[in-house]
């Protein structure tokens, strides 16, 4: 049997020929600094083989509809078994992606609708239900034995016509009476209809008086009135009735006394309200049968926002408050007339600011005259003339040129001033009328996708007492599957997810939980599952409940193999491999491996340093006061937050901390960036809800560093990014060869015609495909991989030519270009924040979540300094090694030397311990937090009752 999953030779990226032998069914941690291999190894090696040959398994036919891994660069691989990774990646920018789709509890939950719940007519409030002809002829028959009754076929209900040809119609069809309005008339002596009102037209299909034998001529009554009606039937007693007899249970007081009500359908007999077939196709809001057909299932529209057509309330209309008109290139004359028209009738000036103009005034610049004609004043060059017309206001203006436009341009250009908002006919439930109608315990499938985790698994146990007999039959094992993939959600710290939060707006950590509790819910067992950092946005707290999931992965039958630095982790872990010694071209070889404690006295290991305490991120010896100025959030009640004013002292390096979803992002991304940005840099995005926020004044920029990719394509590479390569470009165009040629800095690039390879139009390699078998890269054969042309390549400065140059890694490049100061500047910044491994041109797609973030904080640090910028930084710590925090921590702290405040989110308690103000917002996550828990320096928020953030923290200030 085979024990361990043996690597011999892995030479994939910078592994140096690294052999290594992982135990099976174990949860082991490979860990390292940053670039040191781990992905390398866990991700382009081990898992990309499992992956492979688990393909290749398979048809040729099955084959082509797969992502085929490449053949990893390495000698051989034994033990494997079928692969699964579960990447930072998020998992879908889709709008219609929801947390509750991708764990797939929405289709359970579409079916479980469908089965048990039951349909209300939205009129009455009352339930609604199909009938076979048998049951409605059990329950004429239930009635006393010779009671006279009318069979009623209810043709017409509440139209206006005449309907002539129909009563001709029927009469043709043997019927001979018909109630008109409540009055029973032969056909023939059927009085005329005044088609200028409603109208109610019931064909009497029969006279029945109740007895033993009239079961058979009841049941082909039946069918005659259901195909007449359309599904519906009447039986109305034939004898007057006392007003006092209970009145309809459907129909309520608008029926006559003693009336039943028969439906084939799913059918309200008072408005009419209809549900064709309830099946589970008519909750999904992805299928026309389901969608709201104002919004098509997306739960809302894009609307023109008056925040972002008058994003500066300080502005006068003069000085360009309404953006879209005074941004129109040139100027256009005709806004400004039109403005000016307004101002006269309306008695406003133009030079007032925005926010001091009357309501009304800003409500017809806005909105328009809505049909009230107003004179504008026009000025065709020395002429005047009015036009008496009503006024569509900016917003209508820009409606209309939305819709009437061609222009892909355009649209892009006006959809800068629009924001989604619910929309209006289903109010953000995103479904049609007739699935909202169907209810379980008086909920409809809406409302419940709405909760969170934690209140969703409180429901969904209660749901069976709410159910008969047969119900809770059919809804045993749908509950149960739904149950489960909950608990899972909450298991792995999510609980204060609601279920239709859309994939898009979650953290590369949150989605990789979710698949995380999908897997655990496929029970499989005898899978090599490679987790990339699982821990990301996880609180202390809630990294426990983590931890005991991947064990459970684990006690499965599974082989766990997790690339993290999280140190919990690696105490946890029955095998620890640390690679390194350093990062990129220093890293690739295994310092050390075995169990923890085995690794620990490992003196090479700079992991084991720091674990082992030996190194340590120090805490300051004395805390920052800031410049005495401070920047104060409002009441911000953005998402789930609670009102929350705050101020944070500038001049500081500040933390904002709590547990996941307590509103953390909430309060700094969407309420703090998005107003200062709106203010200090002119942006036109949707801030969160909020009062106001006062101190702007004492800054001049604000700048959010987050771990976006720094680019989409092979193209991008933090040369690019940071803007060194044009001074490389630049650089190589001056050197005495290009300018003996006349080369110009284009000749440079590898992104436009002249001096690179046209063979491979600069990409260096070549894709063959190769449909069912994984697509071949193959080095370009003309410019071996090195993207330009020969003669590009001729020129060289020291001996190097530019490929050359792309191909080192950034330290090499700081020394190569130590007597260009532009250059070597920029390199050192990327060397400062801990890049120096990386390759001047490497391409931006193979940069992790992390570096990316680091090439973003290189960029801005080789700006010149200003001493009053605010910088926002979410998370900085992913994906680092303590080696690499401590590294960071430097850089950052600089800035705030500078004068510069620094504002971040971070559950690390290395980067906690060393700032100079907190803000630890909670209690707990999604509604029950959004509330500021204690605010304060690191050593009072330690002492704070009821922070877990203080509750972790103390032990390291203790120390």
């Amino acid at each position: 049997m085979l024990t361990h999953i043996s690597v011999r030779g892995a030479r994939e990226h910078n592994l140096k020929d690294v052999s290594v032998d992982i135990p099976r069914d174990t949860l082991t941690v490979i860990t390292g600094l940053s670039g040191s291999g781990k992905s390398s190894l866990a991700f382009d090696t081990i898992y990309a083989e499992g992956q492979r040959r688990y393909v290749e398994s398979l048809s040729a036919y099955a084959r082509q509809f797969l992502e085929l891994m490449q053949k990893p660069d390495v000698d051989h691989i034994e033990g494997l078994s079928p692969a699964i990774s579960i990447e930072q990646k998020t998992t879908s920018r889709n709008p219609r992606s929801t947390v509750a789709t991708v764990t797939e509890i929405y289709d359970y939950m579409r079916l479980l609708w469908a089965r048990v719940g039951i349909p209300y007519s939205p009129a009455t409030g009352e339930p609604i239900a199909a009938q076979t002809v048998s049951q409605m002829v059990d329950r004429v028959m239930a009635l006393p034995e010779g009671t006279r009754l009318y069979l009623l076929a209810p043709v017409v209900r509440g139209r206006k016509g005449e309907y002539k040809k129909e009563l001709l119609e029927w009469q043709k069809a043997g019927f001979t009476r018909v109630r008109i309005d409540g009055e029973i008339h032969e056909i023939d002596e059927a009085p005329a209809i005044d088609k200028k009102y409603k109208h109610d037209l019931e064909v009497v299909v029969d006279r029945l008086v109740i007895g033993p034998d009239i079961a058979t001529r009841l049941a082909e009554s039946f069918e005659a009135a259901l195909k007449l009606a359309d599904g519906l039937a009447y039986v109305d007693p034939a004898d007057p009735v006392e007003p006092h007899t209970p009145k309809n249970e459907v129909l309520g007081d608008n029926a006559p006394p003693g009336r039943i009500v028969f439906s084939e359908k799913f059918a309200c007999p008072v408005s009419g309200f209809t549900i064709a077939e309830i099946e589970p196709r008519l909750f999904s809001f992805n299928a026309p049968q389901g969608a709201c057909p104002a919004c098509d299932g997306l739960g809302e529209k894009m609307l023109f926002d008056e925040e972002l057509v008058v994003p500066n309330h300080a502005l006068s209309i003069k000085k360009g408050a309404v953006v879209p008109w005074a941004k129109s290139n040139p100027p256009s004359p005709y806004y400004m007339q039109v403005l000016g028209s307004l101002a006269r009738e309306f008695k406003f000036e133009l030079d007032t600011p925005w926010e001091d103009l009357p309501e009304t005034a800003r409500d017809t610049i806005l909105y328009g005259t809505k049909g009230k004609a107003v004179t504008l004043t026009f000025i065709d060059g020395k002429k005047s003339y009015d036009v008496k017309k009503p006024f569509e206001g900016v917003i209508g203006n820009l409606n209309r040129r939305m819709l009437s436009t061609e222009s892909a341009w355009m649209r892009e250009e006006l959809s800068k001033y629009q924001s989604s908002a619910a929309c209006e006919v289903c109010k953000g439930a995103r479904l049609k009328p007739e699935a909202l109608a169907v209810k379980i315990g008086m909920r409809d499938i809406s409302s419940v996708t709405r909760l969170s985790v934690v209140d969703a698994l409180a429901w969904f146990e209660q749901v069976p007492s709410q159910l008969g007999d047969q119900q809770n039959a059919i809804a045993e094992r749908i509950l149960k599957e739904i149950l489960e993939r909950i608990g899972f959600l909450n298991n792995v710290g999510l609980d204060y997810l609601n279920l239709d939060r859309t994939s898009g707006t979650l953290s590369g950590g949150e989605s990789q939980r979710i698949r995380l509790a999908s897997q655990i819910g496929s029970g499989l067992s005898g899978v090599l599952y490679v987790l990339d950092e699982p821990s990301i946005g996880l609180h202390q707290r809630d990294n426990d409940m983590l931890l005991k999931t991947l064990r459970r992965l684990r006690d499965l039958g599974n082989t766990v193999l997790v690339v993290e630095h999280d140190e919990d982790a690696i105490r946890t872990a029955d095998y620890v491999i640390d690679m390194g010694p350093g990062a990129g071209v220093h890293g690739g070889h295994i310092v050390a491996q075995g169990t923890f404690e085995e690794v620990l006295a490992n003196e090479n290991s700079i992991t084991a340093d720091y674990l082992s305490g030996r190194r340590e991120v120090a805490v300051p010896k004395t805390r920052r006061k800031g410049n005495g100025k401070k920047i104060t959030v409002h009441n911000a009640t953005a998402n789930n937050l609670k009102g929350v004013t705050a101020s944070l002292p500038l001049g500081t390096f500040t933390c904002i901390t709590g547990v996941s979803g307590s509103g953390k992002s909430s309060f700094t991304i969407d309420t703090l960036f998005a107003a200062a940005s709106r203010t200090l840099n002119g942006a036109r995005i949707v801030q969160g809800k909020h009062d106001k926020i006062t101190g702007l004044q004492y800054l001049d920029k604000v700048i959010d560093i987050d771990q976006s990719p720094i680019g989409r394509t092979p193209r991008s590479n933090p040369a690019t990014y940071t803007g060194s390569f044009t001074q490389i470009r630049d650089w190589f165009a001056g050197l005495p060869e290009s300018l003996a040629r006349g080369y110009k800095p284009g000749r440079f690039s590898f992104n436009v015609k002249g001096g690179r390879c046209e063979a491979c139009q600069g990409d260096g390699l070549l894709k063959i495909e190769m449909h069912f078998l994984p697509d071949v890269y193959v080095t370009c054969d003309v410019c071996h991989g090195e993207r330009y042309n020969r003669e590009t390549l001729e020129v060289k400065f020291k001996g190097k030519s530019i490929a050359d140059v792309l191909d080192m890694t950034v330290e090499d490049a700081v020394e190569f270009f130590k007597a260009v100061p532009p250059i070597r500047d920029k390199m050192a910044m990327l060397q400062e924040v801990g890049l120096g491994y990386v390759k001047v041109g490497q391409q931006a797609t193979t940069l992790s979540g992390g570096e990316a973030q680091r090439v973003k904080l290189a960029k801005e640090l080789s700006r010149r300094a200003t001493g009053q910028t605010l910088y926002i930084l979410d998370e900085p710590t992913t994906g680092l090694h303590f080696e690499d925090v401590r590294k960071l921590l430097e850089v950052l702290h600089q800035l705030v030397e500078q004068g510069n405040t620094v504002v971040v989110i971070e559950h690390n308690l290395d980067v906690i311990k060393t700032s100079d103000w907190v803000l630890d917002l909670g209690p707990e996550g999604g509604v029950k937090g959004g509330e500021i828990v204690a605010q304060g320096t690191p050593e009072v928020v330690a002492k704070a009752k009821g922070s877990f953030t203080g509750k972790y923290l103390a032990p390291l200030l203790g120390k």
